[in-house]
């Protein structure tokens, strides 16, 4: 992966960062980061590779540019799971998580299990809740997955959250879907290869046979 920080540099970065955003009694040490840069590099890496995006793979190498919100938002979400799998101190992973909050205006919690190919594109205000997600999602702004009556949606394949949709509560979408810009999915399912547009009271869905050009071919 071609970074535009090196590795060690990236990690007093981001340990400079946090602390410079949350100057409390209990910093973030850089060897915290240390530990967890590596495997975080390699989630990225391979999420990235996915990606048919000249910023994120140019055809030869990943690419991961710190200064990119979109690719610096996933990577803070990478970094604070990575170090919640190694039973690092909450403390610090969710300073990570505000530390995204503050910069990114999203809202992907340390504990939330993200796909491990996922894309964020202009992610501002988009909250990302406990669904059961799969690979090649991409959420766009303003997107909303969450609870209803605390029961979480499922998702197939190749979802993508068009700017403004919701989906929530008990809803599980198939393959290879679509939800239109400010639509609401609450409670209910969709079969694959269904671009669905509206909301609970009023919607209607057509074939969606293309999938996103992030991703190519299925």
């Amino acid at each position: 992966m071609h970074l535009s920080l090196d590795r060690n540099s990236l990690v007093q970065y981001v340990s400079k960062q946090v602390n410079s955003f949350f100057p409390d009694h209990q910093p973030l040490p850089a060897e915290i980061v240390d530990k967890n840069i590596d495997i975080t590099l390699q989630r990225m890496e391979y999420c990235f590779s996915k990606v048919r995006n000249k910023y994120f793979f140019d055809g030869k190498n990943t690419v991961f540019n710190h200064l990119n919100a979109d690719q610096y938002a996933m990577f803070l979400y990478f970094l604070g799971n990575t170090m919640y799998r190694d039973h690092t101190d909450p403390v610090f992973c969710a300073k990570l998580f505000l530390l995204n909050k503050y910069l990114h205006s999203l809202d992907a919690f340390y504990e939330v299990e993200l796909p491990d190919i996922f894309l964020l594109v202009h992610p501002l205000g988009t909250v990302l809740g406990r669904a059961k997600y799969s690979n090649y999602f991409i959420a766009y702004q303003s997107c909303g997955v969450g609870s209803n009556h605390n029961i979480y949606p499922e998702f197939g394949e190749y979802l993508t959250m068009h700017p403004g949709s919701s989906i929530l509560g008990n809803s599980k979408i198939g393959k290879n879907c679509k939800i239109a810009a400010e639509s609401l999915v609450l409670d209910a399912d969709l079969p694959e290869h269904t671009l669905y547009i509206g909301d609970p009271k009023k919607n209607y869905t057509k074939t969606n046979t293309e999938i996103s050009q992030f991703w190519g071919e299925i």
